[in-house]
């Protein structure tokens, strides 16, 4: 039985990409300090969320190397419960995406379930996997992928510069599964070995 969403057709859906950088690896272990949220249906963007996010625990220097974020940089800035209202708000009824979803999702489950809230179920597609199962890259890091599509690439390593070069990856994927049928949600889950949350 198909759910609403995945009847959509894909220029019809809203599709939500995420990132995170986080204190570390481990979701249990580490937080977030950076959330970035885009949704698009189709080419329009219908909603934007970017927060420093302060995780309540040093940010290790080996860590801020890899994305720039330091302690001065979050120390005002609000802990998750503060974002959360609004992420939740813009994840509803949309479709995940995310490179390498499995990490974000991990992490924003763990701090959901800090405040007292739930992580939604959603459908996510993961641009990692579709990467990985149809396409030959010499390397599936994003910006790899995004080097041998030929989309630029700044501010590298931020989760809203990570959030749109994501974006620019599906598109190039989307337009592939079109071309080769795909309609529907539905059939571009099926396509890229999407999941539910």
């Amino acid at each position: 039985m198909l759910s609403v969403i995945e009847k959509l057709k894909i220029e019809e859906a809203v599709f939500t990409f995420v990132d995170v950088e986080t204190t570390g690896l481990s979701p249990r272990a580490a937080r977030v300090c950076e959330v970035a949220a885009v949704s698009f249906r189709g080419p329009d963007r219908v909603g934007t969320l970017a927060e420093l996010v302060n995780p309540g625990t040093p940010i290790p220097a080996e860590v801020s190397r890899i994305h720039g974020i330091t302690d001065a940089m979050v120390k005002d800035s609000p802990g998750f419960g503060g974002v959360a209202p609004r992420l939740l708000a813009l994840l509803e009824n949309t479709v995940l995406v995310a490179h390498n979803a499995e990490f974000d999702v991990s992490f924003l489950r763990e701090e959901f379930a800090r405040v007292g809230l739930r992580f939604p179920k959603l459908y996510v597609v993961d641009t990692l996997v579709i990467a990985r199962k149809s396409w030959k890259f010499q390397s599936n890091r994003l910006g790899n992928i995004a080097a041998e599509l030929n989309l630029s690439n700044e501010g590298w390593h931020r989760a809203l510069s990570d959030v749109e070069m994501t974006r620019k990856i599906f598109e190039h994927f989307i337009g592939a599964f079109r071309s080769a049928g795909a309609v529907t949600v539905a059939d571009l889950i099926a396509k890229c070995g999407g999941r539910t949350t």
